[in-house]
């Protein structure tokens, strides 16, 4: 029986591709095993392989390079908005409110012979102009034109800053006695008719008469007023001032109050349209049924309001009738008032609009046989028209009726067949103009807040173009109100499309978290077992690297 010699070994195996030997034998006795017993670590004696590492960390490589693509995808489209011009528009506009150009002209009919001087004329210009800036809320003082026409039988002489198309005699103070309607309407003829975009120019005449002791002072239904009495030099700037002021200016407004400039609401919505519907209501038809001819009485009357607010709002009419519609409130007696009342507090769903009660003559219970239909009086119908117009006039900010306040030695006002005067729809759509603008910075800061606080919210390009054009309008509609062009109506419907745009609710714009939270479940697991696995690899490699480098070392000293 053959022995085998203890110094004899087996020959090598061939080793594996990569450097590591198939099978081989540790060296090491049976007793050493890697990290046990405190023992060393078997040697290694050969260079350990990089195969395994690659291989996972390419697999880790394709997750990195495919993240991009990921985000990419994911990727939300913000159209960049003009925040910095925004803000500078806002600036703007509260630095330096849209002034729009004013012209004043007094005109004083004289019945003396003399001939008239410029330097009259001249002298009580700059009397109107000191008396303007001391009065208070003016703040269009400086932006005002005043001139000044002196008229007598001798001549007509005017000052310098001449603003206005007065014709000399067309007329006289002999056309008072006309009547005010009548001298109303001679004059809007020798101030050329007006109108039209550019400067508004308010003239007051004062027409002097013995025949009058007290002074009288009229205000008419375009943009003018006169003053019939003796007036001297020294009243005459502080009439014009307070005309000038109190009525073409603030629309009338009494000391205390806010006025229409100081408003900030108009009741007219983005689109410009306005619809009004009028309802007549029968509690109890079992009795008394009423009907009314309003497309023939009520919409004539209504149509000049309707082309007269057309500036500022494209106005439709209906007209309804209702039938078993009793009443949730029940008025009250007022003998001050001569009849039966509603408070404000009864009909609260009433304050964007009004309410006449009609008691028809000789209404009472059974006085008529059962369905019997009447129509509404022709007359009481116009009453009620009227009504509802000066309750339109109080939505848009001005006084119902001037006839019943106390108006500082005015005596009269002109009405106009169109519900408004001349110098009142002036005060509405300068007005207007102020409220869009107003609205259109408001609008245009409360969407770029709403887009800087929403990183993942989509901004699509249309609504960065709605912003530019909204923010051009703005500043055309700005610099055109020096020259008296008053219209902002498309900066405010632009800003307002921008911010109600339909993409703007969409559930994109989540917070990042939630951006996480969706993605999260797909990837989370599988790239964690990936990077795990890498991790784990590398450490294997570097431990079998420090074995194999200890086995260079045993070796070096060996030898």
């Amino acid at each position: 029986m053959a022995e085998i010699a203890g110094d004899e070994s087996s020959p090598p195996l061939p080793t594996s591709e990569g450097g590591e030997t198939s099978g081989a034998p540790s060296t090491s006795s049976p007793s050493d095993t890697s990290g046990g017993g405190g023992g060393e670590p078997s040697p290694r004696t050969s260079k350990p392989g990089r195969k395994r590492l690659v291989l996972t960390a390419s697999v880790l490589l394709s997750f990195l390079i495919g993240l991009p693509l990921l985000l990419s995808s994911t990727e939300i489209h913000r159209s960049p908005l003009p925040s910095d011009a925004i803000a500078a528009l806002s600036r703007r506009l509260q630095s330096n409110p849209p002034s729009f150009p004013y012209g004043l002209h007094a005109v004083f009919l004289r019945s003396g012979g003399a001939p008239s001087e410029a330097s009259v004329a001249n002298r009580i210009g700059r009397d109107i102009s000191a008396q303007l800036v001391d009065l208070p809320n003016v703040s269009n003082a400086g932006n005002t034109l005043i001139s000044v026409t002196v008229e007598s039988a001798g001549g007509c002489s005017s000052s310098s800053n001449v603003a206005s198309h007065w014709r000399c005699r067309a007329v006289i103070t002999a056309d008072l006695v006309r009547g005010d309607e009548v001298f109303d309407e001679l004059l809007h003829s020798a101030l050329g008719g007006g109108g039209g975009d550019g400067m508004r120019v308010y003239t007051v005449v004062f027409v002097e008469s013995d025949d009058v002791e007290e002074l009288r002072i009229v205000i008419g239904k375009h943009r003018h007023a006169w003053v019939v009495g003796k007036v001297n030099e020294a009243e005459v700037a502080s009439i014009v001032g307070k005309v000038f002021v109190k009525y073409f200016m603030n629309g009338g407004a009494e000391e205390g109050e806010p006025g229409i400039v100081k408003r900030e609401f108009m009741p007219v919505g983005s689109d410009g349209n306005i619809v009004l519907s009028f309802s007549l209501l029968n509690a109890n038809p079992s009795d008394w049924v009423y009907d009314w001819e309003f497309g023939k009485i009520g919409e004539r009357m209504l149509t000049p309001v309707i082309e007269a607010l057309r500036p500022i709002a494209n106005i439709n009419i209906e007209s309804q009738v209702l039938y078993h519609t009793p009443k949730s409130s029940y008025s009250y007696s007022d003998e001050k008032l001569g009849g039966n009342v509603l408070s404000m507090g009864d009909i609260p769903f009433f304050m964007w609009g009004g309410v006449v009660i009609w008691n028809p003559p000789g209404c009472s219970l059974g006085s008529k046989p059962h369905g019997t239909l009447d129509k509404m009086p022709s007359q009481e119908l116009m009453e009620t028209i009227e009504i509802f117009i000066g309750q339109l006039r109080q939505l848009f900010g001005l006084k119902s009726s001037y006839h019943a306040q106390s108006t500082d030695s005015v005596t009269k006002f002109i009405t106009s067949p169109k519900g408004f005067a001349q110098w009142e729809l002036d005060l509405l759509y300068r007005h207007h103009a102020r409220s869009n603008l107003l609205s259109c910075i408001t609008t245009l800061e409360s969407l770029s807040s709403l887009v800087q606080s929403l990183p993942r919210m989509i901004v699509m390009d249309e609504i960065g173009r709605q912003v530019e054009l909204s923010l051009e309008a703005a500043g055309l509609a700005q610099r055109n109100a020096s020259l008296g062009i008053i219209s902002a109506t498309r900066a405010r419907a632009l800003a307002e499309d921008a911010f109600f745009h339909p993409s703007i609710m969409s559930i994109s714009y989540a917070s990042i978290e939630h951006y996480f939270a969706i993605y999260m479940p797909f990837f989370a697991p599988v790239s964690l077992h990936v990077l795990l696995a890498v991790m784990k690899e590398l450490k294997r490699y570097r431990v079998e690297r420090r074995k194999y480098s200890a086995f260079l070392v045993s070796q070096a000293k060996s030898s």
